[in-house]
């Protein structure tokens, strides 16, 4: 191989052969499965962290259960190193979404490769950071045992099923939107289209945040809106396959 054809094939991550769209998942997998580790022994050091002011606030509580909460009162009373690891920790929500739009935008060419690509890694990190939390912590105990999904803007909360089967979706819609893009034969979005993900998107949202009222006042999660998460998921499934 000459060198411009080296460097051809560097900038151009879906140039693999017969697997023209190879190169390019190797790398969202790698980065995925890494950050997915990465975040798992974050969060276990954080529980640690957290456990000294939840012990005090719930003294019965098991060491394994995530719920309750603490309130924002709570953790204004414990101190204000307390408070700074709650901002901490938002921030590092916000960093990681940034970096998996990062490597999805060094292996994409377009904006339809971009999001496939965000899709891929988001989905790998998030179920490789539910394994790796179990192979850690033993946690979760089951797929319906329930988990803090995000803080921003509200707290999103659900049974772990649940963004386990997103990612799932996100991860074999990625593959395929990258795989038609190598072979020539790009998706081809309409605006309805477009907008039907979107607001499948924005449904399965709505059902992680229903309850989020009751869990900033310290209360245990209610029955999980699995309705209102099928509509979302049924939306956008259906919106992607007509375009696919």
């Amino acid at each position: 191989m000459s060198f411009k054809q080296r460097v051809a094939a560097v900038a151009n991550p879906y140039s693999a052969g017969r697997f023209p769209c190879l190169r390019a998942v190797a790398i969202l997998l790698l980065f995925g499965t890494a950050f997915g580790y990465l975040e798992a022994a974050v969060v276990s050091y954080l529980r640690i962290l957290h456990e000294p002011a939840r012990r005090h606030y719930y003294p019965d509580r098991p060491t394994a259960e995530v719920f309750p909460l603490l309130t924002v009162e709570q953790v204004r009373a414990a101190g204000p190193e307390q408070q700074k690891t709650l901002f901490v920790e938002i921030g590092r929500e916000g960093a990681t979404m940034l970096m998996l739009a990062a490597i999805a935008l060094a292996v994409a060419g377009n904006a339809r490769q971009w999001t496939a690509a965000f899709a891929i890694a988001f989905g790998v990190w998030d179920i490789v950071f539910y394994a790796s939390l179990k192979l850690l912590l033993s946690w979760p105990a089951s797929l319906f045992t329930w988990d803090i999904l995000f803080l921003i803007p509200v707290p999103w909360v659900g049974p772990v099923a649940a963004p386990v089967l997103v990612s799932a979706a996100m991860i074999t819609a990625g593959i395929w939107c990258l795989w038609r893009e190598a072979a020539g034969r790009p998706l081809r979005f309409g605006v309805g289209n477009a907008m039907g993900v979107v607001l499948g998107a924005l449904v399965i949202v709505v059902s992680f945040t229903l309850d989020y009222g009751n869990i900033l006042a310290g209360g245990m999660p209610q029955p999980f809106h699995w309705s209102v998460f099928g509509l979302g998921l049924g939306i956008g499934a259906l919106s992607y396959g007509l375009a696919a």
